[in-house]
């Protein structure tokens, strides 16, 4: 690893940094306008709690996230909503201490549950999360195409 990785909560200015990480990731994901996108992580800052990680000043990692208070059945939750690293960057733990991070600061605030959602044949990102020690939980995942 070049640098000590610094994490801090996410910032608008970050929002470039975050879209070149996507698309480095998957050449695919290129929709979506992700300024905006941050913009509202940041103005509506009830629940919702992001992060990124940064190298000697540059973003190498994002984590974004929100809490549910209700539904479904679930008490007050958190939700990991989108994780990132840029390809330079896997397999130095970024990833790792993002979800450390964001888990430390939702325990702190007596969220005792967390949840997110990944594509079954993601292997990658499944044994990611496996690390971090999460399980299936009791949801099903349902879809409707419009």
């Amino acid at each position: 690893m070049e640098g000590h990785v610094n994490i801090r909560e996410i910032i608008s200015e970050d929002a470039e940094s975050i879209q070149n990480i996507r698309q480095a990731i998957s050449e695919d994901d290129t929709e979506g306008n992700f300024e905006k996108f941050i913009e509202q992580q940041i103005a509506d800052g009830s629940g919702k709690l992001s992060l990124v990680a940064e190298i000697d000043g540059n973003v190498v990692g994002y984590m974004i996230s929100t809490t549910l208070y209700a539904g479904f059945g679930v008490k007050k939750s958190a939700w990991i909503m989108a994780i990132g690293v840029h390809p330079d960057q896997m397999g130095q733990g970024i990833g790792l201490e993002l979800a450390n991070k964001i888990c430390e600061i939702y325990k702190a605030k007596g969220i005792k549950e967390m949840y997110s959602s990944v594509l079954w044949d993601s292997t990658d990102v499944l044994s990611f999360f496996k690390k971090l020690g999460f399980e299936r939980s009791d949801f099903i995942n349902l879809k409707k195409t419009l």
